[in-house]
């Protein structure tokens, strides 16, 4: 959370983070992605991240990568039902 509040100390109009959440303790990352969510609101925010249920609540579009090519792409929530998504995550 710190090393997102720095990068935030200029302005930024775009925020990239990759994996906010490795190595922080579960009960934080409830309250990441809430401050996440809030700030998407106001400038763009990229995230890589392997915690789908943060990824797909923060962002407006996902993309999901198999073997570095884009396997979906689309809406956030029109991912989190597609029926493929679960054969990207456990192949």
């Amino acid at each position: 959370m710190l090393a997102i509040a720095r990068a935030l100390l200029p302005g930024p109009r775009l925020l990239l983070l990759d994996e906010p959440t490795e190595g922080v303790w579960i009960g934080v990352v409830e309250e990441i992605t809430e401050r996440l969510i809030d700030l998407a609101k106001e400038i763009a925010v990229l995230v890589v991240e392997q915690h789908l249920d943060l990824a797909l609540r923060v962002a407006s579009r996902a993309y999901v990568l198999d073997r570095g090519r884009v396997a979906l792409s689309g809406p956030s929530q029109d991912i989190r039902n597609d029926p493929r998504l679960l054969a990207y995550l456990a192949p």
